[in-house]
This record gives C-alpha cells, sequence and structure tokens, in this order.
C-alpha cells in the first residue's frame, strides 16, 4: 500500500487552544481515515523554555520563540495560529507568503478590514484556510440543520442564540488582550460562535439591531492600577434572517455561573429544536404532530446514526466531548488540504462572522438596524 502524503505541522501557542489542536490532529488521525498523515514538526512560543517545554510535552520534534523563522522554514506545511487575536493577521499574512495553509483560532482578525486582507491574500495563494468554529462540527448540529432543511419544523419563525461563560464576571480580575479594542470583547469572543450557527442553521442574516454593553468598566492593570474597559461585557442583537425567521443572540462573559452554555432554540409553524453546549449530546424536538396529551419535547440522543459520532464510539448516548469536535474539525481541514472537499470554514467564512460582529457594532452605537449585505 502506498505511503500517505505527510504533512508537517507548525503550531503557535501553547495554550488552551494549541492545546485543543494538538488533541485534534491526535484523535483524527486515530479515528478517521485521512488521505494525510500528520508530523507535529515545531511549536513556537513566548520564549525558548516554554516553546521547549510544551514541544515536549505535546510531542513537536523542534521548539522555537520565533515564530516567524518557524513560518519560513520549508519544511513545514501548515502553520496553526493559537495566539491572541491581535497577532492572527500579521502571522497569517507570513505564513500565506510562505506557501502554508493557515489553520487560525477565531476570531480570524480584530477588524473585518484585516479579515477580508487576510482572505484575498489566502485567495490569491491558493493556501487551503480554516478558522476555528469547532462547535459547528457537533453531529447533533448536523442533524438540527436537516431537521430544519427537511421542513420537520414547518416555516422557520423565530430564533434564540446564546453563548454565556462567566470567566470574566470578576471585577477584580486583571485587564487582558481581550479586553483591547483588538481583542474584540464578548461579541467578537463569544457572541462570534453564536452568529456561525445561527446562519448555519438558518442561512444568512440580513438585518441587526445591536445592544453591546460595558458591565465592568475599568480592571486592574497588573501594575497597580487600574485601566479603562471599552469593550463590551454583553453582546446582544435582534436579528432577522434572509428567509423571513427573526430572533435574537447574545454573547456574554459575566453571566456567573455559566460555563459553557452555547444554546440555541428555533421555533417552527409545526415543531421546534432546543440545544444546550452544556449537554451538547442531546437535541430536544417537540412537534405538533403529536396527539393532544402526548406533546413534549423529546430527547435525540447522539449515536452512530449521527456521522461521524460512529468514528468514536459504536455505542449510542456514550457521548462525544470538546476535543473530539476538534478532531472533527481537524479532519475536515485535511481533507479539504488534500482536495478531497472544501474547507469546512474558511477565511472567507470567518471574514463574514467579523463582518457580521462589527455591524452589530455599528448599530449598537448608531441605534438603528442596520443590513448586513
Amino acid at each position: 500500500m502506498p505511503s500517505k502524503p505527510d504533512l508537517k505541522v507548525g503550531l503557535i501557542g501553547s495554550g488552551f487552544m494549541g492545546k485543543a489542536h494538538v488533541f485534534g490532529y491526535a484523535t483524527a488521525q486515530k479515528v478517521f481515515d485521512l488521505p494525510v498523515s500528520v508530523t507535529l514538526h515545531t511549536l513556537a512560543d513566548v520564549s525558548d523554555e516554554a516553546a521547549t517545554r510544551a514541544a515536549g510535552a505535546f510531542g513537536f520534534a523542534h521548539a522555537t520563540a520565533d515564530w516567524r523563522a518557524m513560518v519560513a522554514d520549508p519544511e513545514i506545511d501548515v502553520i496553526n495560529i493559537t495566539a491572541p487575536n491581535a497577532l492572527h493577521k500579521e502571522m497569517a499574512l507570513a505564513a500565506i507568503a510562505a506557501g502554508k495553509h493557515v489553520y487560525c483560532e477565531k476570531p480570524l482578525a480584530p477588524t473585518a478590514a484585516d479579515a477580508l486582507e487576510m482572505t484575498e491574500a489566502a485567495e490569491a495563494a491558493g493556501v487551503r484556510t480554516q478558522v476555528g468554529f469547532n462547535y459547528l462540527c457537533n453531529p447533533m448540529l448536523a442533524l438540527a440543520r436537516e431537521m430544519i432543511a427537511a421542513g420537520e419544523l414547518g416555516e422557520i419563525r423565530g430564533y434564540r442564540g446564546l453563548h454565556a461563560e462567566d470567566y470574566m464576571a470578576d471585577a477584580g480580575a486583571p485587564f487582558t488582550f481581550r479586553h483591547d479594542p483588538a481583542g474584540g470583547g464578548a461579541l467578537a469572543d463569544l457572541g462570534s460562535h453564536v452568529l456561525a450557527s445561527a446562519e448555519f442553521l438558518l442561512g444568512p442574516i440580513a438585518q441587526v439591531m445591536g445592544d453591546c454593553v460595558t458591565v465592568i468598566g475599568t480592571r486592574p492593570d497588573g501594575k497597580g492600577g487600574t485601566r479603562e474597559v471599552e469593550t463590551d461585557d454583553i453582546g446582544r442583537a435582534m436579528v432577522r434572517f434572509a428567509n423571513g425567521a427573526t430572533g435574537t443572540i447574545e454573547g456574554n462573559w459575566v453571566a456567573m455561573g455559566r460555563k459553557m452554555q452555547h444554546d440555541f432554540e428555533v421555533y417552527g409553524s409545526k415543531g421546534a429544536l432546543s440545544f444546550s453546549q452544556e449537554r451538547f449530546n442531546e437535541l430536544h424536538f417537540y412537534t405538533a404532530d403529536d396527539p393532544e396529551g402526548r406533546r413534549g419535547f423529546r430527547r435525540i440522543e447522539a449515536a452512530p446514526a449521527h456521522p461521524p459520532y460512529g468514528a468514536f464510539c459504536v455505542a449510542p448516548g456514550h457521548q462525544i466531548g470538546f476535543n473530539d469536535l476538534k478532531a472533527i474539525e481537524v479532519a475536515g481541514f485535511l481533507r479539504a488540504i488534500a482536495g478531497e472537499g472544501p474547507e469546512p470554514f474558511s477565511f472567507a467564512k470567518g471574514l463574514r462572522i467579523q463582518h457580521l460582529v462589527e455591524t452589530i457594532q455599528a448599530s449598537s452605537r448608531e441605534g438603528r438596524w442596520q443590513q448586513t449585505g
């Protein structure tokens, strides 16, 4: 049997998402029959010490504190970016100029203008791109979209989307890169997931009316003083979809007690769906076709009948996890690089989400509905 082409990966950053990317590559190669193999070549981090430590822990052959040198290495085929948001553009453009495929965590860039430049550069260079929206890889979301498209809910009338966590709820927590305007705030950080899920399920959002709120106005600067916060802690919007449905979305990082509430509800003329990331191996379905006295939301449990769940577990109801979603995302990207399909969530799609975020922010400032086209 001929050997598979080998893709050599360079990773920038070894924090939470950097580790998730490594898990994704490791798992994807075990559970999927992929057209390529992967070698973890080089890990770049803020110092030689940090890079060497992480490279040893994650299984990379090389380590460096100079990401530019890693990007320029002709042996490396794919650059994975899990650095702070404000650094994405410079790193991605350098990787694209070097002819590398690029896998970048969301948000793609701090501004839509930056995201557009990155997208156009990638398309001109002919490289494959991926933005990290792995919640969309959940088999339950694919099932929900299939049910909606098949008309099982009837005419779609309403949508509610929410991503709430509490990691910024403490007013004494220090100012971070996420609070900088280049970081984007809660709407860009969490609301981007809500927007991606909404359009994945119901298609394009045509109009928005935003309301972005800063709850904690100042935070410790780490130097004995404080720093003013300009970004939102809660970003909300009323939305109108191109298909006529209306609804709301919210990104909230001061929601005390919530750790991972990426939820949606879809209401149609014949039925409804309800989903929570906190129990993301379940989808709840209500149908008006049930007889009186027997109506209620029924639980659909993830199972091998919902691909690619079966690649991870042959038994229904045993559940897959967060890092498994990353593995599904990685597998889709590797297949795209090999020419076996489109990118699951390309830079162009990441640009679309950043455009929606900025349109909602503009709507909030101006106090009026905005078109998203």
